[in-house]
């Protein structure tokens, strides 16, 4: 017997609930075909709002391009990120001094920095003693347009980054530009990046922490070198196989699991 739609509205109810026990769960799942699995998985992208972490994918060419969520814009003075339980966006506070986002600021979505992230930083940096900082890879996109709102995807070309050190953690930033851009699109290598606007970036990542009384309370960042095309792709991939290490791949998971329900 097919999956029905009304089928998926009566199953989604009940697991917002959580009647995982219910019979009439178990008996939905048994008239589900192995071949509606795939369709079961795409009603519930349809039908729900995915995660901007785990439910977005990092994107189909990566990574040569990425997908970005926004965070932050250059016209915010308030520090935005994302919730990561929920998905939902939440003041994490007022920027405190003067220093505003010289770009558009966010993260790369299936992307954690641990282990993997944190050995490679150490190789090139010399370093030791370094740890992933247990959150998506952070990325700034470059674009001539004024964008003036967050929580917004955008595809991006990665064009290099700094290896940045905060208090300990291996906190990369990745440099891209956005897709199509008329004056940035064309970019594919840090090299090609104005001066000016690199010193704009780096400035701010080196003293948006920074405290004006100099009375010691500041937490340690310094960016070790920046690196261009090639590292960046390598940073990106290793901190996709931290998350995958960490939180596996989610659509195979989930289709795993509704699987393992049907038999």
């Amino acid at each position: 017997m097919g999956f029905k739609r009304r089928d998926f509205i009566k199953l989604s109810g009940l697991a917002m609930v959580g009647l995982k026990n219910n019979s009439s769960f178990a008996e939905i799942f048994r008239e589900i075909e192995m071949s509606d699995i795939k369709k079961l998985v795409e009603l519930f992208e349809q039908k729900f709002v995915a995660h901007p972490w785990h439910g977005v994918t990092i994107g189909e060419d990566s990574p040569n391009i990425v997908k970005a969520y926004i965070e932050i814009n250059p016209t915010d003075q308030i520090k935005y990120e994302i919730d990561k339980p929920s998905g939902h966006i939440f003041i994490d506070r007022p920027q405190k001094y003067s220093n505003i986002v010289p770009a558009l600021y966010g993260f790369v979505p299936q992307t954690y920095c641990d282990n993997l992230v944190a050995d490679f930083c150490m190789e090139k940096s010399g370093r030791t003693g370094i740890v992933g900082d247990a959150d998506p890879l952070d990325i700034i996109v470059l674009s001539e347009r004024n964008i003036d709102r967050g929580n917004i995807l955008v595809d991006c070309i990665p064009v290099g980054g700094f290896r940045m050190i905060d208090g300990g953690e291996a906190d990369d930033k990745i440099i891209a530009v956005l897709k199509d851009d008329q004056a940035y699109g064309k970019i594919t290598n840090i090299e090609d990046v104005p001066n000016m606007v690199l010193d704009r970036v780096k400035h701010f990542f080196l003293t948006y922490k920074s405290n004006p009384n100099n009375d010691g309370s500041d937490k340690k960042v310094e960016i070790t070198d920046t690196y261009g095309h090639e590292e960046a792709l390598e940073v990106i991939k290793l901190s996709n196989q931290d998350y995958l290490n960490k939180y596996g791949n989610v659509n195979q998971d989930f289709e795993a699991a509704l699987a393992a329900l049907v038999k």
